[in-house]
């Protein structure tokens, strides 16, 4: 593995970071939106460093949380973040998220996460950093794979929970419903209320009937900086 280094997420939890694999807030904004609770087995797609589920392991985790990538140094940096935090309940899984891994638990999960590339293919301007096209550009996987293979991990009633950018509202609500996965709740974030959003949170619910409830918008800034339900989110070190 190439150069990396550890960050406090927490006063316990330490995640383990490269140039190749690093977060940001919309990591925690999604974590957060989810809803996570303590009998969940979750699955993470896209999983990224693991930064969704060191987060979730910051406070009150899930029973199980199956943390997918395709990327090898992804899964190897997480496995790095798991013995330093001495964690067992994270399984890392290095799998194409459209095939999924041998004897994957199908039908069984509560939620399913994800923090999808945002931009399609042929979209802006791509990183010349294989990782980063990944991570930022529908190159591997789009939208309707996400909601596909959440369909089939999870259980009547189950939840997929994800981020994207606004200008993908419409083909995000589409793959879902086009996959069984009902939108139920959606959240717009700003900077602040002069700012139009530049993400939105959406959950939806595998067999569910229609009616999706809008949030408050989320804020990021006040007046003094960070807004204070993102301090919230940032301080949560229990």
């Amino acid at each position: 593995m190439g150069n990396y280094n550890f960050e406090k997420l927490s006063d316990k939890i330490e995640i383990c970071v490269s140039d190749e694999h690093r977060f940001g807030t919309d990591a925690f904004l999604l974590t957060y939106f989810s809803q996570y609770k303590q009998n969940d087995i979750v699955c993470d797609l896209g999983t990224g460093c693991g930064i969704i589920p060191l987060l979730m392991a910051r406070h009150l985790p899930p029973k199980k949380i199956y943390a997918v990538d395709i990327q090898q140094q992804a899964i190897e940096q997480l496995k790095s973040s798991i013995k330093k935090n001495r964690i067992d309940f994270i399984e890392p899984i290095c799998s194409d998220l459209k095939v999924l891994w041998d004897n994957a638990p199908l039908g069984q999960f509560s939620l399913v996460t994800c923090n999808p590339p945002y931009k399609a293919s042929n979209a802006g301007i791509e990183s010349e950093m294989t990782a980063q096209r990944i991570a930022r550009h529908e190159i591997l996987c789009n939208i309707n794979d996400v909601c596909k293979t959440a369909s089939r991990l999870l259980k009547f009633g189950g939840r997929l929970c994800i981020c994207n950018r606004p200008e993908r509202l419409g083909d995000v609500i589409i793959a879902m419903k086009q996959n069984n996965i009902e939108p139920k709740r959606l959240r717009f974030v700003c900077k602040n209320p002069d700012t139009p959003a530049w993400l939105f949170l959406i959950e939806g619910r595998k067999g569910s009937k229609p009616f999706m409830k809008v949030e408050p918008q989320f804020y990021t800034h006040g007046e003094d900086g960070y807004s204070e339900e993102l301090n919230m989110i940032y301080g949560m070190r229990k």
